[in-house]
């Protein structure tokens, strides 16, 4: 792995460098074990902790196939999904892996009593198998997450209906909170050259998430002027959400739960917020029945702030807790767009309030490739900016994931792989040093890199 960074960091390496360098047989990777899938058996969620299901482990180098790159990864970041393999929520992920490896010899690697977890990665081309054309050794990248065969017509319309979609490092093997990665070509993107690597990282998945449910045709296709409710709007998904909707002529009504998260969308530039634990919004009376009134009087401030109109669009992912709310609040013919249920999957909402208002209810997964390049492409130009907050090294993932669990976090939160500091990566300091107030935005003052 020496001369892999070596490489790396070396500024007149090229592309023959990376591809005569000698790969190891093997490398370090976040993993959790299938013989400990049982672990938190019996226990509440918010009791389950990922730092003792999250292992550092040395693994053997899988074998790159037709179609796929592997990649040294410079730094990668933690999602919800990371959170969930790690405590085995809603199901330990192994059931994916051994479905994935039924599928194919080759997808037989993928079926192990190891998952490597992570969904992001910015990082370097290392080797690419038979049939790659479009990246070579040495390349700069960034990836998404999704991973198609596309041998069924259902996804040449939209990769994300192909039959055999799934998400890598989440349900595939080989992801990126690791010191190298296993992706398949397709999902290769330019790294933005102003970022360093854990601030590339950090976008990945939740941007691309963000720009499908939001921006996209096939999400709510948000147009200026829209009105648009954006739950958890400093988090991890929301803090996208926002960006994309102040730079898309949008007015964002930012839902948050302190004053520190109001803080941080003010800085995006976000106006309209709404503190729901300092307004005291309840929205469920006990387990079973939910509150109305509280529907109503959520909707009612939404008016003030927006001149006396509903909310064209709801940015959901909260799910059981908020979602009889979203669709309550959500004009006539509007749009609810949902992509995660963090708080719960059994969504309960009064259907009089959908069908009577023809409203539509559009469920929003990941993002195809086309869209996940336009949501780099959104990063890239300085658009959209990182919302990472703090880093971690590759051996406190299980800390990371703790946080991000606890929800003790703001924005994003990255991982350092193989990168041996931050800062590390800037290629474009010009575009940087135009938007690097933006770029730290999100990290408490005096902690970002110099």
């Amino acid at each position: 792995m020496r001369e892999i960074l070596d490489a790396v960091l070396a500024s007149d390496s090229k592309p023959a460098d990376f591809a005569n360098l000698a790969l190891p047989e093997s490398y370090r990777a976040v993993t959790v074990h299938k013989d400990e899938a049982d672990m938190f058996a019996g226990m509440p969620t918010r009791e389950k902790d990922p730092r003792k299901s999250l292992h550092l482990d040395e693994v053997p180098l899988p074998e790159l196939g037709p179609g796929e790159a592997l990649v040294a990864v410079m730094a990668s970041s933690v999602n919800y999904n990371s959170v969930w393999t790690s405590i085995f929520e809603p199901v330990p992920t192994f059931g994916f892996l051994e479905r994935y490896g039924r599928t194919s010899e080759l997808a037989k690697r993928h079926d192990l009593p190891y998952h490597i977890i992570g969904s992001d990665l910015a990082g370097v081309v290392l080797r690419t198998g038979p049939g790659v054309n479009a990246w070579q050794p040495g390349a700069e990248v960034v990836a998404h997450c999704l991973s198609v065969e596309l041998e069924n017509a259902d996804g040449h319309n939209d990769t994300m209906l192909d039959p055999e979609q799934r998400i890598w490092g989440f349900e595939t093997n080989f992801g990126g909170l690791a010191e190298i990665a296993l992706v398949k070509s397709n999902q290769l993107m330019p790294k933005p050259g102003h970022l360093s690597w854990e601030e590339a990282a950090a976008p990945g998945l939740v941007n691309s998430t963000a720009y499908r449910q939001l921006v996209s045709r096939n999400g709510a296709a948000m147009k200026q002027g829209d009105n648009v409710l954006i739950w958890g709007a400093s988090g991890g998904l929301g803090s996208y959400a926002t960006q994309m909707a102040l730079a898309g002529g949008a007015h964002p009504i930012c839902v948050v739960s302190s004053p520190q998260k109001a803080d941080i969308c003010r800085a995006m530039g976000a106006e309209s917020i709404i503190d729901r634990n300092a307004e005291g919004y309840r929205f469920w009376k006990d387990e079973h029945t939910q509150d109305p009134r509280e529907w109503k009087r959520f909707g009612k401030r939404i008016r003030e702030l927006t001149g006396g109109e509903d909310v064209d669009i709801v940015f959901e992912h909260p799910g059981r807790e908020t979602f009889g709310a979203s669709v309550y609040v959500t004009r006539k013919g509007g749009t609810i767009t949902t992509c995660a249920s963090t708080s719960g999957y059994m969504h309960s909402y009064d259907n009089r309030y959908l069908w009577m208002s023809l409203k539509r209810i559009i469920g929003s997964h990941f993002a195809n490739y086309r869209e996940a390049w336009e949501a780099n492409r959104l990063i890239a130009k300085g658009k959209i900016h990182p919302t990472l907050s703090r880093t971690y090294s590759l051996a406190e993932t299980g800390q990371a994931a703790h946080d991000v669990h606890r929800n003790a976090h703001q924005g994003k939160v990255g991982v350092l792989c193989l990168a041996p500091e931050e800062g590390m990566g800037v290629r474009d300091t010009e575009t940087r040093a135009k938007h690097l107030d933006a770029i730290n935005r999100f990290r408490p003052p005096g902690t970002a890199p110099k």
